[in-house]
């Protein structure tokens, strides 16, 4: 509340105890209590389920017990993947739930609760039925019931109705939950708690720990989808070659027919994006920056424009009274106002506590009357008497004095001087009439009003505001400052960190409605003052129009429209309840200077899963290309007469081909720093290089594999019951697993530019383990490797070094292929376009 007091007129005889501690007990037993959903919508064994039964390990899962069938037991190490994949995911879900429902706790909505005639704040997850909750402004409602007490109690229910307009609660009114008070206060009874809640449901679906709405994610399963449509055929001609063409036998057909599938699988590229986001989450939550909803971290670092609210965001919280300035009578009887003021006020914010540790000797007066505070009038006000005479003390206002006084009056200017200071500047006003007289435009002050004196209030600005400023100015992401506050007070604060003048400063109520207009001039300028709620509503609506992604943060119950209507919204843990249950992110310990580490962790899930896809993809590639060509070359072969050609792999064989180009580097890129600035068009980056990069790995190994595959009679076929490889076959097969592994490995160092010492390191390693396993006695009787045919060997390395060339010519190309596809999707959506004008014209 903007220096109002909103202050409770809840006559103190009627005050209701609520339940005893006893009766409490009875409705706990019961089962009568407000059992909270799973924060992370997920249980333990929710997650171990959803982790194993996926059709990723349903697949991989059936191709290892064919490979069982055949026993050879090192021809199923890819089942190792199952253990993984699922291991790995569980882990770190697990991780991400235990960081969240910890930060929940100190996040949640407490609601003030009455027993044994006592208020005291609880958690929501004890709440009974027939509980007695007291109600303040930006109190989140946490359970349905109905009005006990109001005093002008105002209820905002626009995220469970839609219905923009306050509604206003007289005693026996319905309460619902997952509204919020926006202005007065009161007291209600819980009537339904738990799942019986209206707003359970919601509650339950919001706060899961999901996916949804992720451009990362749904980019993936655009991909995922195509690749389904390319492993059908793949896979169905794999099976023909292996099981009916081939002379191989039946063993060695279905181990060649699992080498194919096996590798078409992107079996960790899910799970590394799972990884990712989780591990973001548990990095965040070390920060004190609780994630409401995980695609907020990915959201934050395609943010453009972050609309912040001056008080609690740019400046702190608390207050110190500067100045009071006499306009009009005793400076004792304007103190005693204030101080009265101050006292009467159940839940004083900022200025108000400034004005309590000002003068904290309260004298005996009883309210009569009262007008509480909200955003769209920005005043509140008392109207005292004395406790023991009964005499009148006035009738007193305190509000913003631009809303209060004509703006020529001098009062009215000599305000206008101390804000341009940076103070907070407060008017303390009486009138004729009780403050409770309804004005006739419902906003302006009842009566004739006096000014009696002005409140200067100093506001710090928080240290670390600048150096955040600075980092969002660095990586070109604009910041709106937007306030309730007096225009010109808000243009000092942010003028001193360097974002626009007072002079360039906005009065909101000059705004226009129209959505273009309005547009034009918040791209123009920075700092806007006398918001009310639904102007930074269209604001954030406005700036959304001209493609912008944009963040609001803030604290206020003023602030929750535009919270809800931004791309991303970010509350503070100080904030009010309502502000914080809209949020997508809560900065619980109230620090601005956090955002900067969440932009840099939604550019390291961004930036490294379009590395980590790359790779994965590139496999599927070449995977599913290798099996179709061998597989079409195997049906020439049985309709030529010449001896089909089948796959050259066993199981084994691709699964040590993935080890070192893909595995182990996708789990470490995917965890790495990275701060790339977050683009558009994940999909097509990905498919740039993924395709290509896949086609010549195909090629290369198909040539390679053919030029030593000695076809006709020369290669001497195991026997129809063996899965063991004749010499000729195992020199054949490392011949191709060299090119294949030389070339991904490349793509690998591709993928992981710009280098940095960790990187050249993990480079490094990964050719050295390829090197000893080719080289070893030991691993290549384990893996049915035989490089002892230096020509064959040769004309491995020679492919491979062709392969290497192309992709790397393809990598410098990718850009300017970039731009030509970019120009060519321009040029169609504006020749569609003209065909549509073109047709309407013909009608």
């Amino acid at each position: 509340m903007v220096g109002g007091c909103g202050v409770t007129a809840i006559n103190e005889k009627h005050l209701t105890a609520g339940l005893t501690s006893a009766q409490v007990a009875e409705r706990v037993s019961a089962g009568q209590v407000n059992v909270q959903p799973d924060r992370s919508g997920r249980s333990v064994s929710d997650i171990v389920r959803a982790n194993i039964f996926t059709r990723i390990n349903a697949i991989l899962g059936v191709l290892f017990i064919i490979v069982m069938s055949t026993g050879s037991i090192i021809n199923g190490a890819f089942g190792l993947l199952i253990i993984a994949n699922s291991g790995i995911g569980i882990i770190q879900e697990i991780r991400a739930k235990k960081t969240l429902d910890a930060l929940a706790i100190v996040g949640q909505t407490r609601p003030m609760v009455r027993r044994d005639g006592v208020a005291a704040e609880i958690d929501p997850g004890e709440v009974v039925l027939d509980d007695i909750i007291e109600l303040g402004p930006g109190d989140q409602i946490v359970v349905d019931g109905e009005t006990l007490e109001s005093a002008s109690l105002d209820i905002d229910e626009s995220l469970l109705t839609g219905e923009a307009d306050a509604v206003d609660k007289a005693v026996g009114d319905p309460i619902m939950s997952g509204s919020f008070v926006v202005a007065g206060s009161g007291a209600y009874r819980a009537t339904k708690v738990g799942r019986d809640a209206y707003a359970a449901q919601l509650a339950e679906e919001a706060s899961k720990f999901t996916l949804v709405n992720s451009e990362l994610r749904n980019g993936i399963d655009k991909i995922l989808k195509i690749i389904t449509y390319l492993l059908i055929p793949a896979g169905v001609l794999t099976i023909v070659n292996q099981l009916f063409i081939s002379e191989n036998g039946i063993k060695a057909s279905l181990l060649g027919m699992v080498a194919a599938l096996v590798p078409m699988v992107p079996e960790g590229l899910v799970l590394m994006t799972s990884i990712a986001f989780a591990v973001g989450v548990v990095r965040l939550g070390r920060r004190q920056c609780l994630v409401n909803e995980l695609p907020a971290i990915e959201g934050l670092a395609r943010v453009n424009v972050v609309c912040a609210d001056k008080t609690g965001t740019l400046t702190e919280n608390g207050m110190r009274l500067s100045e009071l300035v006499p306009v009009q009578g005793d400076r004792t009887e304007l103190e005693q106002a204030l101080s009265a003021l101050a006292a009467h006020d159940p839940r004083p914010n900022a200025s108000v506590q400034a004005m309590a540790e000002a003068y904290p000797d309260a004298p005996e007066w009883s309210s009569s009357s009262i007008a509480p505070f909200t955003s769209a009038k920005k005043w509140s006000g008392i109207s005292f008497s004395d406790s023991a005479s009964g005499e009148a003390r006035g009738n007193w206002l305190l509000g913003a004095p631009d809303m209060l006084l004509p703006p020529e009056s001098e009062t009215a200017s000599q305000a206008g001087e101390l804000g341009s200071g940076g103070l907070r500047v407060l008017l303390l006003a009486s009138t004729d009439v009780p403050v409770d007289t309804e004005a006739a435009d419902g906003l302006s002050a009842p009566g004739a009003l006096t000014p009696r004196a002005l409140i200067a209030l100093e506001q710090r600005v928080r240290p670390d505001a600048r150096q955040t400023l600075d980092y969002f100015a660095s990586q070109d992401v604009s910041v709106k400052v937007i306030s309730g506050d007096n225009a010109i007070s808000v243009g000092a604060v942010a003028g001193s960190l360097g974002l626009g003048t007072v002079d360039d400063a906005v009065d909101a109520r000059t705004l226009p409605t129209d959505t273009d207009e309005l547009a034009d001039i918040v791209d123009t300028h920075t700092t806007f003052g006398r918001v009310r709620p639904d102007q930074k509503r269209a604001m954030v609506g406005a700036l959304q129009s001209r493609g912008n992604t944009v963040a609001m943060t803030g604290d206020g119950v003023n602030d929750v429209l535009a919270l809800k209507d931004a791309d991303i919204g970010v509350a503070m843990g100080s904030g009010s309840s309502a502000s914080r249950s809209v949020a997508q992110i809560v900065l619980l310990d109230n620090r601005f200077a956090t955002l900067p580490y969440v932009v840099g962790e939604g550019r390291r899930v961004i930036g490294n899963i379009e590395r980590v896809s790359n790779l994965f993809l590139t496999k599927t590639v070449y995977a599913v290309l290798l099996a179709m060509t061998i597989g079409i070359a195997g049906v020439l072969g049985k309709i030529f007469g010449f001896t089909p050609m089948s796959y050259p792999f066993q199981p084994i064989h691709v699964t040590i081909a993935a080890w070192f180009t893909i595995g182990v580097p996708a789990f470490v890129l995917s965890l790495a720093p990275n701060n790339e600035r977050a683009r558009t068009g994940f999909v097509g980056r990905v498919l740039r290089l993924a395709i290509p990069s896949g086609i010549v790995i195909a090629v290369c190994t198909f040539v390679a594999y053919a030029l030593v595959y000695p076809g006709g009679s020369g290669l001497e076929l195991g026997s129809k019951d063996s899965v063991d490889m004749t010499p000729d076959q195992m020199q054949a097969a490392t011949t191709a697993l060299i090119t294949m592994i030389a070339i991904s490995m490349w793509v690998l160092a591709v993928v992981a530019r710009p280098y940095n010492w960790w990187k050249i390191v993990l480079l490094t390693v990964s050719v050295l383990m390829y090197v000893l396993i080719f080289s070893l006695p030991f691993t290549q009787e384990m893996f049915k490797l035989d490089p002892t045919d230096w020509g064959k060997t040769a004309i491995a390395l020679g492919t491979a070094a062709v392969g290497i060339v192309a992709v790397e010519i393809l990598w410098r190309l990718n850009p300017a292929i970039a731009v030509w596809t970019s120009k060519l999707k321009v040029r169609s959506k504006e020749s569609n376009t003209a065909d549509k004008v073109s047709g309407a014209g013909e009608r």
